[in-house]
């Protein structure tokens, strides 16, 4: 039996946050390690390039994402771990899929009509600032799977509908083509937590409201104490259910612990005394794995050299799909 393949791609924008650790980075590394699974981990340099126009971030997000994998233990025995940019197969069949994908289809994408939808509501015309790579941003993460024919792609419920476009392109070349590209399921998890950022809302770059993950330990503290809390007095009960400090919490902590916590809640825990709780759970899972990212970022040499060893095993399968493609739609030599 050939074992499922799964595939996730982080954008390469930005520094790792604990809502990146808890949503998508740990539940990752847990699922590489599968016996039954292939496990295809990349950094999505190219669609970084899509929001953010300042070379020296995507090349320092590059890095730290990197070392953030590696110094959380990703097995790249294992998993198969590269950077986007350097499979060159991957803008290739990009292409391809360009000239197979219908523009309905892209009217359609979340993040374009948000865009036009902006606009509009500003006066602007309705593709004002609306880039190509924002336009068909859904093509390139078509590719990004189907170069690979994952069977699982592990996303919130705001990727899934990329993830079934990827799968309507796919059909339309198969039924042009040939059976070549196997059609990808959009994995959710409802188990992993959404954190909330400092100020109540979803923890994001774009808020400004994120706690970085391996934050030095006093700078860990401070931002842990600037999580937005209610007025509540010491020994007023709280509610856990209405608190970041709680969901956070529930992250991290095992069941004993948050029940523990559920407790302290209703019995009226000071702000003060949750949040330096919560930093001593959070500190005292991440101590060892912080310890680890600095020294991998003062060696980035090694860093590379696990991306490339990563890019040679991942290019050994696309260069020879894409000459099967090439060869599908007639692109090959005279004879």
């Amino acid at each position: 039996m050939s074992k499922q393949r799964v595939l996730t791609g982080i954008t390469t924008t930005g520094t790792p946050h604990l809502g990146n650790y808890v949503g998508a980075i740990r539940p990752a590394i847990r699922s590489s390690e599968r016996d039954d699974a292939q496990s295809f981990y990349f950094l999505a340099d190219y669609h970084a390039l899509i929001k953010c126009q300042d070379p020296e971030q995507v090349h320092q997000s590059t890095r730290e994402i990197a070392a953030t994998w590696l110094a959380l233990g990703l097995n790249t025995d294992k998993a198969v771990f590269y950077r986007q940019s350097d499979i060159p197969e991957i803008p290739e069949l990009c292409w391809l899929l360009t000239c197979m994908a219908a523009k309905g289809l892209m009217n359609r994408a979340h993040a374009y009509k948000a865009a036009v939808a902006a606009n509009m509501e500003a006066g602007e015309d309705p593709d004002f600032g609306v880039t190509m790579g924002l336009y068909s941003y859904p093509v390139l993460m078509a590719a990004d799977i189907l170069m690979f024919n994952a069977n699982e792609v592990p996303v919130g419920k705001d990727q899934i509908q990329h993830v079934e476009m990827a799968r309507d392109i796919a059909a339309r070349f198969n039924h042009h083509y040939g059976d070549h590209f196997v059609l990808p399921e959009a994995k959710v998890d409802d188990h992993v937590a959404v954190l909330q950022g400092l100020d109540g809302r979803k923890m994001s770059k774009s808020y400004n409201n994120t706690i970085p993950l391996f934050l030095p330990e006093k700078k860990l503290k401070k931002h842990i104490n600037k999580i937005k809390t209610n007025l509540l007095e010491p020994g007023d009960p709280k509610d856990p259910d209405d608190s970041t400090v709680f969901q956070i919490w529930q992250a991290f902590a095992t069941p004993e612990q948050t029940d523990e916590m559920r407790t302290a809640f209703a019995e009226g825990i000071a702000w003060g005394e949750a949040k330096k709780q919560l930093f001593e759970l959070v500190n005292g899972q991440l101590g060892e794995a912080r310890e680890r990212y600095e020294a991998l970022l003062a060696n980035p040499t090694h860093i590379e050299e696990v991306l490339q060893a990563g890019a040679e095993k991942a290019r050994k399968e696309s260069r020879e799909f894409i000459g099967k493609l090439r060869e599908a739609v007639g692109i090959r030599p005279i004879r």
